[in-house]
């Protein structure tokens, strides 16, 4: 007789050997008075231990509603929901709120984007951090202050002690987004999603944080998924990337591939409108024209064919049907992915003469 694992948590142990997080033709929608909003449409994707998926596009693009669904955190009344995510081998979906709620904190960890809305403004920090530890581990209170301690001084606050006794309100912006990480840490979770862990944060705290993310990475050999629109970010932590435009995949590879060969025109767009450091400093940057579309009314065909510059460049058919997500076929790197009508000579022709003259490249 076959005995199954269980984890603690009352669902499946992981005994995968593969990816640490595989979502499969995730698909998200909400219902409102408008109209079903189409928030995630079709996305995969898989991030292995000791690496981090940058995930990249505009507000709107469904990068927060997919790391929220891989963290269980919409309410399953009013979100409909399919497809596959699976967090060491355990499928998410599959599971109950309960289940869920278990993992969450100790497998898989969210650093959210603000705060200071996300920490509770009338409980001490260290209160705050040793809660989170004492709900996965049965531990005095004084062993989670502890705890709490060591992770503030891991994550470089000074006088972590001192610190542990203050409130949201006493600590910098960057404090903050330290202590968040110390929470999302404190259980060394095996999967660490940041939302814009960087946003409102001056140049040099940024850096700041992306290098105790990545030192934190690399202590404890966790899959990380980064969600930012800064793609200096991505290029600087991420060892592969997925873009994303209306709640679909436009392209997805590794930094280099998409960073250095782009292969989308969206793609191309947001490195265009990027300052670099090898273009000519007195040249305008070039935005997208145009806005991201409405999910509820997501344009037929190609979504992004309406801002595109080479759109119908071959009579079609952009504004008809949804291109497939394709691997490459010049390339002689594999798992290099992009969703575009355009055929891949020409996509190449078109780059090489029209983007890479105005030094797009990151």
């Amino acid at each position: 007789m076959v005995h199954r694992m269980t984890s603690p948590s009352g669902a499946p142990a992981s005994t995968a050997t593969g990816p640490y997080l595989q979502v499969n033709d995730l698909k998200v929608r909400f219902t409102t008075e408008d109209g079903v909003v189409k928030a995630v449409d079709g996305v995969s994707f898989a991030v292995e231990r000791g690496r981090t998926l940058g995930i990249v596009g505009e507000s709107g693009s469904g990068k927060s509603v997919t790391s929220l669904t891989v963290m269980g955190l919409h309410n399953r009344k009013r979100t409909q929901i399919t497809g596959q995510i699976l967090v060491g081998g355990r499928n998410i979906t599959a599971m109950t709120d309960d289940q869920i709620r278990r993992l969450r904190g100790r497998d898989m960890a969210m650093i959210f984007q603000d705060p200071l809305s996300a920490l509770h403004p009338f409980y001490k920090i260290g209160g705050q951090i040793s809660e989170a530890y004492r709900i996965h581990h049965k531990v005095p209170k004084s062993i989670a202050k502890t705890r709490a301690i060591e992770m503030l001084d891991r994550v470089g606050i000074p006088q972590p002690q001192k610190r542990a006794e203050q409130y949201p309100h006493e600590f910098s912006g960057g404090m903050r987004q330290r202590a968040m990480i110390a929470m999302a840490l404190v259980n060394n979770p095996d999967l660490l999603i940041a939302d814009e862990p960087t946003t409102a944060l001056d140049v040099t705290v940024q850096a700041q944080i992306l290098d105790l993310l990545e030192d934190l990475q690399r202590e404890f050999n966790s899959a990380v998924v980064l969600i930012t629109h800064d793609l200096g970010v991505i290029s600087q932590v991420a060892d592969d990337v997925l873009v994303m435009y209306a709640g679909r995949v436009a392209e997805y590879g590794s930094a280099e591939q998409v960073l250095r060969a782009p292969q989308h025109p969206y793609t191309w767009g947001l490195l265009a409108s990027v300052p670099s450091l090898h273009g000519n400093a007195d040249e305008d940057l070039l935005p997208i024209k145009g806005n991201p579309p409405s999910l509820i009314n997501v344009p037929s065909g190609c979504a992004f064919h309406p801002r595109c510059r080479y759109a119908m460049l071959n009579g079609g058919p952009c504004d008809i049907e949804v291109p497939e997500l394709l691997r490459l076929s010049l390339s002689d790197e594999p798992g290099h992915v992009v969703a575009c009508h355009l055929p891949e000579r020409q996509r190449k022709t078109v780059y090489e003469q029209e983007i890479a003259s105005v030094g797009v490249a990151i």
